[in-house]
């Protein structure tokens, strides 16, 4: 049984996702907050497999609440996805950053949201490399950002930095290995090397990694 956790200040919202998600027999709502510290409090007391975000709460947004279950060392099995009005909202790329593993547009048709859940336990991230290249495209065009790199990058090999780069311009697995001339086997093991040195909890947050620490040339 996938535990959902349900964070939006909207009663109507709150209502219509509880529907949803209980409408399928592999899933369960946990718990519901109108705000984001109950939204923190209920994931430390429930330890939701699935968080469903809402960005704009009141008191602590849905950004903060983010960043302190994703900082829990208690609730290291816990996702978070981020729920926005627009695609690529002001705030989408600081909750990727505090580890959410992806976002969707309030619009998403009910079937995807469900297949989103599923895909987020079992720890996949919601960024196809289609979006990853949206969301680096729309932030490398915003005014220019002080790269900080990440404080283990100097772990990384050569290769798997090559590799990160890569990743956060959007290539898959099987591009990289193309354009590295291996194969997609080695590809995806230096992706996974390099979200271990740099405690990427999905690929979604390498993505982010990758753009601060200026790997990704815009």
């Amino acid at each position: 049984m996938i535990r959902v956790l349900l964070a939006d200040d909207q009663d109507l919202v709150r209502i219509g996702l509880r529907a949803l998600v209980e409408s399928e027999d592999d899933l369960a709502v946990v718990g519901e907050a109108a705000d984001g510290l109950a939204a923190v409090e209920l994931a430390r007391r429930e330890r939701p497999d699935v968080v469903l975000m809402d960005v704009r709460m009141p008191g602590v947004d849905g950004i903060e609440a983010t960043r302190r279950i994703l900082g829990d060392p208690a609730l290291t099995g816990t996702r978070v996805v981020v729920l926005t009005t627009f695609e690529l909202d002001e705030y989408v790329f600081d909750a990727l950053r505090f580890g959410a593993s992806g976002f969707l547009t309030k619009d998403t048709r009910p079937v995807e949201l469900l297949r989103a859940i599923r895909l987020v336990a079992e720890g996949e991230a919601l960024l196809s490399p289609s979006v990853t290249r949206r969301v680096v495209r729309e932030f490398a065009t915003r005014p220019a950002r002080v790269p900080r790199p990440h404080p283990r990058l100097g772990t990384l090999t050569d290769r798997e930095r090559e590799v990160v780069a890569l990743v956060g311009e959007g290539l898959s697995n099987a591009e990289i290995a193309d354009r590295l001339v291996v194969s997609p086997a080695t590809a995806r093991t230096h992706v996974s090397r390099a979200m271990v040195k740099l405690g990427a909890r999905d690929r979604a947050q390498l993505v982010v990694f990758a753009y601060q620490s200026g790997l990704v040339v815009s």
